[in-house]
């Protein structure tokens, strides 16, 4: 028997006894990573043999499977690779009776990743994931099948990232992190690198395969099958349908439509931790009580938008349709300025002439600016700046105050304030 290591699970959660445990696993040109999987996790205390088997892969991937593990190899006396690997695992005493159900003819445990194609009106299979469209569609794949695995309660989901490009791995991990259960797993196999050469002949799959000697091509090194360790690793994920039941309650049918939504909740969330009060006498906000001083220019902008949130006003798509309105904002705050105080920010030279977008641009520059040096309390803010496609403060009105005047001495209560 080999040496085996397995990291300790991490799981918040437990899967119920009766559960039917599905192995998602995404592969590319090295489809020992499966054998290898199921082997460490049937030699883990207790033993997991997963009741079936689903595989995530391109065109050649499916190819690379279907020549390694299910058809007859010389080297292990013209029999299957899959098949050898159950035979042993029965041997070490393994009820597979129903468990492993795996059939590469099968589109439902062999899945291709496959991309619309306007032009054939076709989807055909995916050789490779080379493009942005190419992502997308296998992003799409891979969330449609995890999707259908957790919205079974009778199901255990464990994921492995452990092959194919690093593309399929990270789409993985982050529909798992979108949508998985807290009782799922996401793992990943390790083996020693000289059990994971290719030019190994024959190729390790597992420690208890029969052809137990494999031999680089120089004929004279080798490393024995039973001697492999290997690693399976348990990755932490944070499964955030715990935190965004509503967002998922009506769950989008693409991958990026339902980042789109995550990502709202999370705008949303962030939104009610913030306050955001503005001076009006005086060029500073503060944030979460962080005082940042700005800019005249930069405090007028914030002034208008954070006015137009407060009273619901829909946000403008570019800063040039909304500079007639800022212009005549400008003009309205700068008769607010008090005649008899000369340092009045509203007084100064930079407010006198029309703002154009171009100075709306370096004025939002400059508040980003500042937010950034003044500690992360004021930082909280900068995801509710404007951004490209939207102009304005994306917070709700309650939670942005307007500081009062300062009162004025009785001597000059009844001093005009300055026109423009």
């Amino acid at each position: 028997m080999g040496i085996f290591a397995f990291v300790n699970k991490t799981l918040s959660g437990t899967p119920a006894e009766d559960a039917e445990t599905v192995l998602l696993a995404v592969t590319g040109m090295s489809p020992a990573v499966l054998t290898e999987t199921v082997w460490a996790l049937a030699h883990e205390k207790p033993p997991l043999v997963p009741s079936r088997v689903i595989v995530l892969t391109t065109r050649t991937g499916r190819e690379q499977i279907e020549r390694e593990l299910f058809s007859p190899q010389l080297a292990f006396g013209e029999e299957c690779v899959w098949d050898l690997l159950r035979e042993r695992l029965e041997t070490d005493g393994h009820n597979l009776k129903g468990k492993l159900r795996f059939d590469p003819a099968s589109s439902d445990d062999l899945r291709v990743l496959t991309r619309w194609d306007e032009g054939t009106h076709r989807k055909p299979p995916l050789d490779d994931i080379r493009t942005s469209e190419e992502n997308e569609a296998a992003a799409n794949s891979i969330l449609e099948v995890v999707r259908s695995i957790v919205e079974n309660p009778d199901t255990h989901l464990v994921a492995s990232i452990a092959g194919g490009r690093k593309t399929l791995g990270t789409l993985l991990y982050a529909c798992m992190t979108l949508i998985g259960r807290e009782t799922d797993r996401l793992t990943h196999v390790l083996v020693r690198e000289s059990f994971d050469d290719p030019r190994l002949s024959p190729r390790f799959y597992f420690p208890g395969q029969p052809a137990a000697i494999l031999k680089m091509p120089d004929g004279k090194t080798t490393v024995h099958a039973a001697e492999a360790r290997i690693d399976l690793a348990d990755i932490p994920f944070v499964p955030l349908r715990n935190l965004f039941a509503r967002e998922l309650s009506r769950m989008p049918g693409s991958f990026s439509a339902l980042i789109a939504r995550c990502r709202q909740g999370i705008h949303e969330r962030a939104a009610d931790e913030i306050t955001l009060n503005v001076h009006r006498s005086r060029a500073e906000i503060e944030i979460n009580g962080a005082r940042v001083r700005l800019a005249p220019k930069e405090q007028l902008v914030i002034l208008f938008l954070t006015e137009r949130a407060r009273n619901a006003e829909p946000a403008f798509g570019t800063y040039k349709e909304a500079l007639d309105s800022l212009n005549g904002y400008r003009r309205n705050l700068r008769t607010e300025a008090l005649a008899d105080n000369f340092s009045d920010w509203r007084r100064k030279e930079g407010l006198s002439t029309e703002m154009d977008d171009e100075a709306v641009r370096k004025a939002i520059s400059g508040v980003r600016a500042k937010l950034k040096k003044s500690g992360s309390a004021a930082m909280a803010l900068l995801p509710f700046l404007p951004e490209p496609g939207r102009f304005s403060i994306s917070l709700p009105g309650r939670q942005i105050a307007t500081a009062p005047e300062p009162a004025l001495p009785s001597a000059t209560a009844g001093i005009a304030r300055r026109s423009q």
